[in-house]
C-alpha cells in the first residue's frame, strides 16, 4: 500500500514537469510590425509617378506664353509632387527611377527656357519693339488715356489673328509682354471707362487667351 502511494506520487510529478516543459515550448504568436505611418507602398509610389509623367508631359506640351504666366504656381506644384517621389525614390523599379530622372530633366528644361523667353520679352528695347510692330504705333502704354486703351487692344488681338499662324515662341512672348503692358494701364485707369468699355476689353483679353491657347503644340515642340 505504501508502495502504491509512492508510486501514485512520483507519477503525477512527472506529469506536472511534462506540461510545464510543453507550456514552454510552445510559441507565442506574435503582431506582424505595422509600416511606418506615411510610408509610401510600392505600388502607390508607382502611380505617383504615373501622375507625375502625366503632369510634366501637359506642362512641357504647352503654349509657352500661357503657362510662364502661371510658372510661380507650376514649380510649387512639380516641387510637391517630386518632393513625395523623392521620399521614397529607393522604393523605384529600375524602370522607375529612370522615368522619374527622365521626367524631372524635361521639365527643368522646359522651365529654363520660359525663363530666357521671359526676360528676353522683356527688355526694354524689345518690347518697345515688339509693341511698335503689333499696336501700328508708337505709343506710351503708361501714360495712355484710359480712353484709348479699348482701340489699342483691339489692335494687339487684331494681329494675332491675321499673322498667329507665323508667329514663333518669341512672338508669343513679345505678345505677351504688350500684353501685360496693357493690363497694367488697364488696372490703373478702369474706373475712368463705362461699363461697356470695359466689358469690350475684359472680351479682348478673353479672345487674347483662347487665341494664345489655340496654337498648334506641334509647332511649340518643334522649336
Amino acid at each position: 500500500m505504501k508502495l502504491s502511494f509512492a508510486y501514485i506520487l512520483l507519477t503525477a510529478a512527472g506529469l506536472l514537469a511534462a506540461t510545464g516543459a510543453s507550456a514552454q515550448q510552445t510559441p507565442k504568436k506574435t503582431t506582424p510590425a505595422k509600416a511606418p505611418a506615411g510610408t509610401a507602398t510600392s505600388a502607390g509610389l508607382e502611380r505617383d509617378l504615373a501622375d507625375f509623367s502625366d503632369w510634366v508631359n501637359d506642362k512641357v506640351e504647352r503654349v509657352a506664353t500661357t503657362a510662364r504666366r502661371e510658372l510661380p504656381r507650376i514649380t510649387d506644384e512639380f516641387d510637391r509632387q517630386s518632393r513625395r517621389i523623392d521620399r521614397a525614390v529607393d522604393s523605384l523599379t529600375v524602370e522607375g527611377k529612370k522615368e522619374y530622372t527622365t521626367q524631372k530633366v524635361r521639365y527643368q528644361r522646359w522651365a529654363s527656357r520660359q525663363d530666357s523667353l521671359d526676360a528676353a520679352a522683356r527688355r526694354p528695347a524689345a518690347a518697345d519693339q515688339a509693341q511698335r510692330r503689333l499696336l501700328n504705333e508708337d505709343v506710351v502704354i503708361s501714360k495712355a488715356r484710359a480712353s484709348e486703351l479699348p482701340d489699342l487692344y483691339f489692335r494687339l488681338v487684331e494681329n494675332m489673328r491675321g499673322a498667329k499662324k507665323d508667329w514663333t515662341q518669341a512672338d508669343w512672348s513679345a505678345a505677351s509682354a504688350v500684353l501685360t503692358r496693357l493690363n497694367a494701364r488697364y488696372d490703373q485707369v478702369r474706373d475712368q471707362l463705362p461699363l461697356e468699355e470695359r466689358l469690350r476689353i475684359r472680351s479682348l483679353q478673353g479672345e487674347f487667351r483662347t487665341l494664345e491657347k489655340a496654337r498648334d503644340v506641334k509647332d511649340v515642340m518643334r522649336e
